[in-house]
């Protein structure tokens, strides 16, 4: 079977942290990815946002803990869960998230805006920052 997903997109929000009864550390944060298409009877162009929730854990996660803010732009590799509960009503839920297994770092935060109306230069010439795990993923 094949579980892998791709995605590119920026963090809402900073991530959150958290340990495991274990001490293994589990870093969660949200990307909003962008999907441009044109509609089928004009050449109007339209966009939608669609918004993932990621987990990574251990290494990955306290490397992507210390060095992610809202608005960072990165690539993410992993592959899909479904986390699945019971309400105390008795209602079944279910959610998706990502378990990343590696992420590279595209851009920092968008530059506040400022009074100048020149442009941050962004420098293109780096390559992204790799962030990969070499552990199992406790699930």
């Amino acid at each position: 079977m094949l579980n892998k997903v791709f995605l590119i997109g920026r963090l809402t929000r900073d991530p959150e942290i958290r340990f495991l009864p274990s001490g293994l550390q589990v870093t969660s944060f949200s990307i909003a990815v962008n999907r441009a298409y044109r509609t089928k009877d004009s050449d109007e162009w339209k966009e939608e946002t669609y918004f993932f929730d990621i987990e990574a854990f251990g290494n990955l996660a306290e490397r992507l803990g210390k060095q992610l803010v809202k608005g960072t732009q990165i690539l993410v590799e992993g592959q899909l869960r479904q986390d699945r509960w019971e309400t105390s009503a008795g209602e079944k839920r279910t959610k998706i998230k990502v378990v990343a297994e590696k992420v590279n770092l595209l851009s920092q935060k968008p530059a506040e805006k400022t009074e100048s109306k020149e442009e941050p230069e962004l420098d293109i010439s780096t390559e992204p920052e790799d962030f990969s795990s070499d552990e199992d993923i406790p699930f």
